[in-house]
């Protein structure tokens, strides 16, 4: 790997020039060449091929004897320029000089007989003499197994020929030395990266040039930047700025005195997160003057002594492992410790979350002024322009005083005339609203208003004004996502009545307030809606006393806007995405901060919101409630009300437990269940009942109604996953039951709860079954041909072509293709009522959306539908009739005849209610049955559809067997009945060729004891612990690569091992016992199926295994919305509308798409088609797609449910549904969206601007009723 730190690029030593403009050298070699770039120091170097060398660059003409030579770039630091590289290169032997090594950019030594159980650092502490070391290998054969090789990167070379030295020793660590061979390897690489707009030019992968001084602030306007801190170069430091063309980041190495130590800093921003970059005129022109301003904090590192930075057990050092993240830079570490964590830092040296402006003053000579402009040639690639900035102003540092005007009261102008009662009533102002100065500081947070912009004049309009309509000015603000340089012209802005207010929520929903807790400072958000909890419905007073906290890495640009300074405040931001685990100790910093922060709390204003507890989902996203107290509501009195947890010992356990009331539930409160106690069936140490039980017919009908359920099927949902009082798990439909009856099993019984109130999490229906990557992989193992699977995904993506322009096709894909939220049947109806015929531009975005999601998820997951297939929830057969697995049963063999294979298999009960026929039919003969994830080859089991007529009551769900020597759920991937889904497919295809592998042993790691009550302080210690060792999707995408790499694939001792590391990964948040990733499972390189962009080239492999296949066949699409298509007259001219109802429609589309871009903000998704589809390209959840798939199901479903019951008081009906009442108004929403968004397509092509879906109306808000616009649009059909 590259070093960021040494690595200045190879450079081109050049004559001096008489040239104003830098041009990209061009090297023509003979025609009898091969494709290699020749390096420029190779160019004085004799060739008998290359006969004749010609560099052109305009204005400028060089004779072929004029030498070319590289510098060592420590030495020298000319012109890195851009080439165009040879299409051929030499095929004979190129003489080479003894001394060539020296000029090389990196060079690696091989060594050859190291000792098997060697060391990095032992390694580091003997080559390290030699040079700097900025890698170091100890390598593996294709099996896994050390081969006695280890090599050495330096960057830059050596001092001397180390691979010249005979005998060469290695120091051992017990006293003895190795004695090895050094060998010179040849040049990996040509260290040039192509550029991303022409692949015949290339760049020095790092270019880098020194800096006179840095100013760190921000900026106040446009044109000024006031400078917070300033380091100047001096004798014993150094300020390097720096393009790394590798990584697409630009990274700023400095050193900064620290409590009189001289520490070395760097911070890294990605290209992503730059627009521009601004060039100050400046009088000097010795002096060059760059403006760098990012809307977001950038990486912030120190670096430790490499001495320190190595693992025992590691087979790879890069330097890059003595950079420690940082969170604070600041005099006082231990002053943060008992501190809570607040948007104002005290006495910051450098606030590296705030000050996010950086001003680079650089000394120019004609070779640094040749290197700058090939930098900016090299940005401008990647869409970063370096622009001139006229009149730029530096305003002196100054403390912002908005603060002491909103942290307390505030003693008014007096007039000395005034009487006593005048002074007492004038003296104090009172402080802003909570919800005011909440919503303040959201705006300040996500830095679309400056506390330095804020004055007393602006703080005083908000006191006086109605608190309702100031929250309503500061949420608009937000929503709008820009950077307000002015905050006073925000009371001239005229919005419509409520543009910001709050409709009113279904009862399951309420307004939750969140915050986003970065390593280098805190975001607060605009209360959102989301379904409750049981713990918020029973505390609904005080629900905006809770505060919902996620902890993630820095925000990152996804998608920003192209022009002026203003843009840095107008772009696309997201989340980078979660912390990820780590089994080195450079993360350290944040995971202090994390802990300091569950420690001491959150201060915003007068409240302090305190660690409460977490749920089992958001603990997997690294987050957690707080709750701010008030009077005798405490975060203790709140846990202790949830139940009585004193008798668990176990932290992890305990923390598992008081996250089962923060499930995100819905309560049937209309009536209180009878529940009977039941045995659970248990046999050899194995539980076969895990979490299911029984719900009588008549109570599962309540409930349906209770909830309003909407079915896709005649038939009802048979299998309900539940939480009752300390309960949890799932309810199957049992015809024994009577009433509102329901059983429970001791396995579902967790702790004693103060509630009793029936809650439901979701129910069952069907989903089409889906392939994925490692499913694929253990099925190829097993010997499936990989043509079955390029087959089926080259089907998929011809047919999802073709349902662009025909409605039968698209039809047909849709009602296969069945997500988990059944959006597709909804997308299939809307088609069914003619309205991809017409060309709606909603249903053809939708479309288009889905197309373009399916082909992401094939491209990326292999999600290959299968056909001959579902995805279901699992329950138990109550009856005992299924035969199960039996340990004693001789093992299916390959070449055995296939009836006799059958008959040994265990059984299970499919019956789809939408089968053949659309009429309900039982799934017969053998069947994959798989749970996600499958990485063992004995996770995929071969079963037996069987038909039970007693348990045909049963639909869209897989019923197990109770009978066997171990439960077959158990077998696949260590599952259970307690809500898990289960992939069954019964396409022969897909049957591999050996049947049943062995499984693994998925007993759980013995729990240690903590031996007293646990505390909270050992609750948030668990939460940390857990963060710094959650290794689950390292392990995941590890098992990825080596089981494409290594020849044995999933079946390797390595993917065993690293399938055993991811089930107890996955216990970890019950067991408490991390799985610990040892850094030999880590892949040697990568397939380039993984898109691994960030690593040298030499670490990435073409797959020609099954997956580099399906990525290959797979082209990916960009999502692009139809605006610009007409509305559909059927409905526009429906009903004559009348004006009042046109602007209360209007009203009401206003108040919805703040309500649609609450959600796309709390959840980083790029349009409002995906949050209403459910279709999500990408979203900043650290959950996995398919969860998170479900998740906003809810969250969509919520907010339609709210505004159309919103919408039906409007219009003055007593039910949604109403259609007769409703209609007129629903055509009112179509004409309204079809009218802005009309005039905004116009008003884009008046201006020849794009059609860019941030800058676009919302179109979703009439889509609120699209059954009801289908009713009208074929009514009117009729009509006519």
């Amino acid at each position: 790997m590259v070093s960021t730190d040494d690595y200045d690029s190879s450079v081109v030593r050049l004559p001096k020039l008489e040239t104003r403009q830098p041009q990209p050298i061009t090297l023509q070699p003979s025609s009898n060449s091969s494709h290699r770039l020749v390096q420029p120091h190779s160019l004085s170097v004799t060739d008998v091929h290359l006969t004749k060398v010609k560099v052109k660059i305009p204005h400028l003409s060089l004779k072929p004897s004029r030498r070319m030579r590289t510098q060592n770039p420590r030495l020298d630091s000319r012109l890195p320029l851009a080439t165009h590289p040879a299409k051929n290169k030499p095929t004979g032997p190129i003489a080479r000089r003894d001394e060539d090594w020296k000029t090389w950019v990196e060079l690696r030594v091989k060594i050859v007989g190291v000792p098997s159980d060697i060391t990095t650092d032992e390694l580091w502490a003997c080559f390290s003499r030699y040079g700097p070391c900025s890698q170091i290998e100890i390598m593996e054969d294709s099996k896994g197994f050390r081969d006695g090789i280890a090599k050495v990167t330096y960057n830059p070379p050596p001092y001397q020929p180390i691979w010249q030295i005979e005998p060469f020793f290695i120091n051992l660590r017990h006293g003895t030395r190795a004695a090895v061979r050094l060998n010179l390897e040849p040049q990996r690489r040509t260290f040039y990266h192509p550029s991303p707009v022409n692949l015949s030019v290339k760049y020095p992968e790092v270019m880098t040039l020194p800096a006179d001084s840095i100013d760190f602030g921000f900026m106040c306007d446009p044109q000024t930047m006031m400078t917070m801190h300033t380091i100047h170069v001096g004798e014993s430091t150094g300020l390097r700025f720096k393009q790394n063309m590798l990584h697409r980041e630009t990274v700023v190495d400095f050193h900064l005195n620290v409590n009189d130590r001289n520490e070395r800093f760097r911070f890294t921003i990605p290209f992503a997160n730059l627009d521009n970059i601004y060039r100050v005129n400046t009088s000097d022109s010795s002096k060059v003057e760059l403006l760098v301003s990012v809307p977001t904090p950038p990486r912030f590192f120190r670096k430790l002594d490499e001495k320190d930075t190595h693992d025992s057990k590691a087979r790879y050092w890069s330097e890059k492992d003595a950079w420690y993240r940082q969170t604070d830079i600041t005099h006082s570490p231990a002053a943060l410790k008992g501190s809570a964590v607040a948007l104002k830092k005290q006495s910051p040296i450098i606030d590296i979350g705030r000050w996010t402006t950086y001003r680079l003053v650089f000394g120019m000579s004609q070779d640094k002024m040749v290197l700058f402009d090939s930098i900016g040639q090299a940005l401008r690639d990647y869409n970063i322009s370096i622009i001139e900035l006229k009149d730029f102003r530096i305003a002196s540092h100054r403390e912002p005083a908005v603060w002491s005007y909103i942290d307390r009261p505030i003693v008014a102008s007096q007039d000395p005339a005034s009487t006593f009662e005048e002074l007492l009533s004038e003296a104090i102002v009172p402080p802003l609203p909570f919800a005011v100065r909440y919503q303040l500081e959201v705006c300040i947070s996500h830095g679309y208003l400056n506390e330095h912009n804020l004055s007393q004049e602006f703080v005083d309009k908000l006191m006086n004004m109605d608190p309702a309509k100031a929250q309503d000015i500061l949420e608009y603000v937000s929503n709008q996502e820009k950077r307000i340089w002015n905050p006073m012209k925000l009371f001239d802005w005229k919005m419509i009545k409520g543009s910001a207010s709050r409709p009113p929520v279904p009862r399951y929903c309420a307004y939750v307030r969140t915050a986003t807790v970065t390593p280098s400072t805190i975001y607060f958000n605009t209360p959102a809606v989301e379904i409750t909890n049981r713990v918020i419905r029973h505390y609904a007073e005080h629900a905006d006393r809770f505060l919902r906290v996620r902890f993630t890495d820095e925000k990152v640009e996804v998608c920003g806007t192209y022009g002026a300074i203003e843009s840095f405040f107008s772009a696309d931001l997201r989340p980078q995405g979660k912390i990820y685990a780590t089994d080195k100790d450079t993360m350290d910093e944040v995971f202090t901060r994390v802990k300091r922060t569950l420690r001491n709390g959150i201060e915003i204003g007068d409240r302090h919101y305190k660690f409460l507890a977490f749920g089992n989902s958001q603990f997997r996203e690294n987050g957690a409630y707080f709750f701010a107290p008030i009077h005798h509501t405490h975060p203790e009195h709140i846990r202790s009300w949830m139940g009585d947890f004193d008798e668990i010992p176990y932290v992890a356990q305990y923390a598992a437990r008081l996250g089962q009331c923060f499930s995100t539930t819905r309560a049937v409160i209309g009536t209180k269940p009878k529940d009977e106690e039941v045995e659970d069936v248990e046999r050899n140490g194995y539980v076969f009942t895990d979490g299911v039980s029984k719900i009588s017919q008549s109570l599962s009908q309540f409930i349906i109604s209770e909830l309003g359920i909407a079915k896709h099927s005649v038939d009802p949902p048979s299998v309900f996953q539940f939480r009752y009082g300390g309960c949890k798990g799932i309810l199957a439909v049992s015809p024994d039951l009577t009433r509102h009856e329901m059983t429970i099993r001791r396995s579902q019984y967790k702790f004693a709860a103060r509630t009793e109130t029936l809650e439901i999490i979701r129910w069952s229906q069907f989903a089409s079954a889906n392939l994925n990557r490692q499913i694929i992989l253990v099925l190829s193992a097993l010997g499936v041909p990989d043509g079955v699977f390029l087959e089926k995904q080259k089907a998929q993506i011809a047919n999802l072509e073709l349902a662009m322009t025909d409605e039968k096709m698209a039809l047909t894909m849709l009602q296969k293709d069945i997500d988990p939220n059944q959006m597709t049947l909804t997308v299939a109806g809307m088609i069914l009522d003619g309205f991809q015929e017409c060309q709606e531009p909603f249903l053809m975005s939708t479309l288009r959306l889905w197309r373009a999601w399916c082909i992401k998820y094939l491209k990326e997951k292999a999600r290959i539908l299968v056909e001959k297939g579902a995805f279901l929830l699992g329950c138990v057969d109550e009856t005992a009739t299924l035969k199960g697995h039996f340990s004693h049963a001789p093992a299916s063999k390959p070449d055995e005849p296939f009836d006799d294979k059958v008959k040994k298999l265990p059984e299970v009960f499919v019956q789809l209610s939408n089968g053949s026929g659309n009429r309900p039919s039982v799934i017969l003969g053998p069947m994959l049955l798989a749970r996600n994830p499958s990485l063992h080859p004995g996770d995929i089991r071969v079963v037996q559809g069987v038909d039970v007529p007693q348990l045909r009551h049963l639909k869209d769900v897989v019923v197990f067997p109770q009978t066997g020597d171990r439960p077959i759920v158990h077998m696949c991937s260590g599952g259970d009945l307690d809500g898990d889904d289960y992939l069954v497919i019964w396409d022969p295809e897909l049957l591999p060729r050996e049947w049943n592998h062995p499984p693994m042993d998925f007993t759980p790691a013995t729990k240690v004891p903590l031996g007293r009550p646990v505390t909270p302080d050992d609750l948030t210690s668990f939460f940390v612990t857990f963060m710094k060792n959650n290794n689950l999707s390292i392990i995941a995408t590890a098992h990825l690569a080596l089981a494409d790499f290594l020849d044995e694939g999933v079946k390797s001792s390595k993917c065993r091992k690293l399938a055993e590391l991811h089930s107890t990964a996955v216990d970890y948040n019950k067991s408490g016992v991390p799985a610990r990733m040892t850094r030999d499972l880590h892949p040697p390189r990568w397939p380039h199926f993984m898109e691994k962009k960030n690593r040298p080239r030499e670490n990435i492999y073409d797959s020609r295994k099954v997956l580099g296949q399906l990525f290959d066949q797979v082209e990916r699409i960009d999502f692009v919305p139809l605006f610009d298509a007409p509305f559909d007259a059927r409905i526009l001219n429906a009903y004559k509308i009348e004006p009042q109802m046109l602007e209360d429609a209007a009203t009401m589309k206003l108040q919805y798409d703040a309500a649609m871009h609450r959600i796309m903000a709390q959840h980083a998704i790029q349009t409002e088609f995906e949050v209403w589809s459910t279709f999500v390209m990408s979203h900043s959840k650290a959950s996995n797609d398919y969860k998170f798939h479900e998740e906003i199901g809810r969250i969509s479903k919520a907010l339609k449910d709210g505004f159309r019951a919103q919408c039906a008081k409007v219009a003055g009906s007593s039910s949604p549904n109403d259609f007769e009442m409703m209609a007129p108004f629903v055509v009112a929403m179509y004409k309204v969206t079809a009218q802005e968004v009309g005039e905004a397509v116009k008003a884009a092509k008046e201006r020849g601007r794009e059609l860019r879906v941030d800058k676009m109306p919302g179109m979703s808000f009439p889509w609120l009723f699209q059954s009801m616009l289908g009713k009208i649009a074929t009514r009117m059909l009729i009509e006519v």
